[in-house]
Order: C-alpha cells, then structure tokens, then sequence
C-alpha cells in the first residue's frame, strides 16, 4: 500500500517542512509514503476558475483505484481510533493508493469533489501552510 500527499502549494517555511518530513519518516514505517506539491497558478484569478485549474492538475496525479481522501474543514471528524480503524480498513481494501489532498486556499473545486471522500482533521481552521 502507498499513501501520498499530495497538496497545492509548497510549504515555505522551514520549520513546518522540518515537521513534514519528521512526520513522513515516522509514516515510513508501517507504508510506502511519498508527498508531492502541485504549484498553484499565481495569477489575479477568480476563485472559482483558480479552483477549476487546480482541480485539473489534481487529476493528473491521480490513478484509476486510488482512494481519494481530500483534507476539509466540513469532512467527517475521527477521534484517534476512528481515524487509525479508518485508515487499516482502507490499506486493507483499496485496489489502488491511498491519497490525501490538501486543497488551495479556496478549498476544493465542487466537480472534482464531488463523490470523494472528505476528512477534517480538526474543527480548528490552520493555515494552508500547516
């Protein structure tokens, strides 16, 4: 089983890629886990056609089987042990990858949402770059 990360954006500051990779490092041990950063089209776009764009590049990094979990703030919520059953019951069942994603800074696309399966991590709101 692979889990990937794949976010919008690169994080800029250090200390939080320090954490990435302390994080992905511990992660390593019970999976194959990689993440890959998309870059963002930065240009004055509206929001809705900014989240079109990032959908289509989202779609490119995903395959047939993968099981796509987008990282939103109105996703279903798990306690510690809801969220380690979750994830043992999808490295047990996908055909394919298991995939979170992390959304730009105006959330995700509805069409590319649509039908994905959607967890918050907490009912706080972080900033993009954690």
């Amino acid at each position: 089983m692979e889990i990937l990360f794949l976010a919008i954006d690169k994080t800029r500051d250090a200390w939080v890629n320090e954490a990435i990779d302390i994080y992905l490092g511990r992660l390593k041990k019970y999976a194959r886990v990689r993440m890959e950063c998309i870059t963002a089209t930065r240009s004055l776009l509206e929001p809705g056609e900014q989240m079109r764009r990032e959908a289509e590049a989202l779609h490119k990094h995903l395959k047939t089987g993968d099981s796509v979990w987008l990282l939103d703030e109105n996703g279903k919520t798990f306690d510690s042990v809801g969220f380690a059953r979750m994830l043992e019951q999808e490295m047990l069942h996908a055909r394919g990858r298991l995939v979170f994603v992390v959304g730009g800074p105006f959330g995700f696309d509805p069409e590319f949402a649509q039908g994905k399966n959607k967890v918050s991590l907490s009912r706080m709101t972080f900033s993009h770059q954690m």
